[in-house]
């Protein structure tokens, strides 16, 4: 499971709300760059600028972004996608 407290600081760190749930979603740094995340949802996860983690660079706007981040998060093999990154 992602930890909060160990997430990547060059995600975007928004948070969003979807029915009443607050949600920011993070890569931590369990991250193998497989880039799966960025597979199922390309508007939302990409590559860092450093080149060595895939980031969360925005925060789902609408109910199809929000399913791509969740098919991202249960397709990391490593469990390094997190939604629970609210401060």
């Amino acid at each position: 499971m992602a930890d909060p407290g160990d997430k990547y600081r060059d995600n975007n760190m928004e948070v969003v709300e979807f029915d009443g749930k607050k949600i920011s979603f993070y890569v931590d740094s369990e991250c193998i760059l497989c880039s799966a995340c960025t597979d199922e949802a390309p508007d939302n996860f990409r590559i860092s600028d450093a080149n060595t983690h895939d980031i969360c660079f925005k925060q789902p706007q609408n109910e199809k972004e929000l399913e791509e981040c969740y098919n991202a998060l249960g397709s990391c093999p490593v469990e390094a996608i997190g939604d629970d990154g609210v401060e």
